[in-house]
């Protein structure tokens, strides 16, 4: 009888466990995070700009995770981060609800970063009558939470506005350079270049701006038998026998803000997802494809935002240094006056491709973080009517967004490989920074057992 009973109990207990619902997953939150990236999207936030936002606000969750549950594979930020220190954090709270804490956390950040933040407050409501009507935290989770994240927004804005960032408004209007080989203004908005002053923005983790500086670019020569002659030609010739793949890609890696649209004497824009968004957006898909657990999908977003914000501090610190002409400017010069290439030329100067740099970097760091080559079918696209490609890991879709800029006649060849190199260094650097390679062997292993 006592046997009957024991076998009774356990069988009870095996199924109460099999019925028991699982831990988070980082659904929710990629979900709350495609609101900032809309709002993004609305602003106009160029890939810089954009970087930044994802790098605090993926921030502020992470560290409300980190500090309420210690999560394997978080380490404390303060130390690496370059001027970053929070106080030294309390016994978690068990009253604290993390996910609903790291969506709410996210939205306030927008809130509080984004030009147009005031339109994730909608969004911030529902979350929070979702959370007591289909999860039914009580009011005293709801608040207490709030107050918790709310708190911790206060602090990374602080640390954000300390950036360097605010005062870039501030600083003379650039004027480009009138020596020969220098960047111009392109068709066909001819609009002042792009945050010329971004180097000086406080990096995540690099030791400056210019610690990973590419090689020189070949030198500018209008001289037909020059190397610089060859790499315009080069682009001249791509890009008048394209074929339909070739098309594809380069309009799929596009990834611009604002596409100004001429029809006769119409001029009106086109909104689109950054460089930025798009791969925090590729983030986002794998997380939810590998079904990877709430405290993860943050770790994956943070490590994710911070790499792309130094990428293109570094990214922007050699475009302005070595202020490069962009190709349609010389083909209209030197090799056909009509000639416009497939994508609208970014107004900021060429070298190196800020697609190559931030691309590779990105896809370095989340092969460590997966462990593994990764295949995913990238739909991010499909919203602005371009569609999906697969890919067999993130490194062959960084090399193909990469080699997309000279399908798009707006990058040199040398830009994009050298941009490539760039991006590795970066990424190998933030990998060996945060010490992501243990932390994957030992998270691989737990995954086996």
């Amino acid at each position: 009888m006592k046997r009957f009973w024991f076998l009774l109990i356990m069988n009870g207990l095996t199924l109460a466990a099999l019925a028991a619902p699982p831990g988070p997953t980082g659904i929710g939150y990629a979900r709350a995070l495609k609101k900032l990236t809309d709002v993004m999207v609305t602003d106009v936030t160029g890939p810089c700009g954009a970087a930044r936002y994802y790098a605090y606000a993926n921030l502020a969750a992470y560290e409300l995770m980190y500090r309420q549950q210690k999560p394997a594979g978080y380490v404390p930020l303060t130390g690496l981060l370059r001027g970053y220190s929070l106080p030294a954090h309390t016994a978690p709270d068990p009253a604290i609800d993390v996910e609903f804490g790291s969506q709410y956390i996210l939205l306030r950040m927008g809130e509080e970063l984004l030009p147009s933040g005031y339109l994730l407050e909608e969004a911030r409501q529902q979350l929070i009558s979702d959370s007591q009507q289909q999860r039914h935290l009580t009011s005293d989770q709801v608040s207490r939470t709030r107050a918790y994240a709310d708190s911790l927004v206060r602090k990374i804005v602080r640390y954000a506005a300390a950036d360097g960032y605010l005062k870039t408004s501030g600083m003379l209007r650039y004027t480009p350079d009138d020596k020969p080989g220098t960047w111009q203004p392109t068709p066909p908005a001819y609009s002042e270049t792009y945050e010329p002053y971004w180097a000086t923005l406080r990096p995540f983790l690099l030791d400056s701006a210019a610690q990973f500086r590419p090689v020189r670019p070949v030198p500018y020569s209008a001289e037909k038998e020059s190397a610089f002659y060859q790499l315009a030609r080069e682009v001249y010739d791509t890009t008048q026998a394209l074929t339909d793949e070739q098309r594809h890609i380069a309009n799929f890696w596009d990834c611009n803000p604002f596409f100004l649209n001429q029809k006769g004497h119409v001029n009106f824009g086109t909104k689109k997802i950054s460089p930025s968004g798009h791969w925090m957006g590729i983030t986002s898909l794998v997380c939810e494809q590998q079904n990877l657990s709430l405290a993860e999908t943050i770790r994956w977003h943070t490590l994710v935002g911070i790499t792309m914000a130094d990428a293109f501090i570094s990214c922007w610190d050699e475009k302005y240094t070595s202020n490069r002409i962009r190709p349609e400017t010389v083909i209209n010069q030197q090799i056909d006056r009509a000639w416009r290439p497939l994508l609208q030329t970014p107004p900021f100067p060429e070298y190196t491709s800020g697609h190559s740099v931030m691309s590779q970097a990105v896809a370095t760091v989340l092969t460590v973080l997966a462990g593994k080559s990764v295949a995913y079918t990238d739909v991010i696209e499909e919203e602005f009517g371009v569609p999906a490609r697969t890919y067999r890991s993130f490194g062959e879709a960084a090399r193909e967004a990469a080699i997309s800029r000279l399908y798009g006649g707006i990058h040199f060849r040398d830009s994009i490989e050298n941009g490539v190199r760039q991006g590795e260094q970066i990424g190998r650097f933030v990998v060996k920074k945060l010490g992501l390679n243990g932390q994957a062997a030992s998270m691989q292993a737990t995954r086996k057992k």
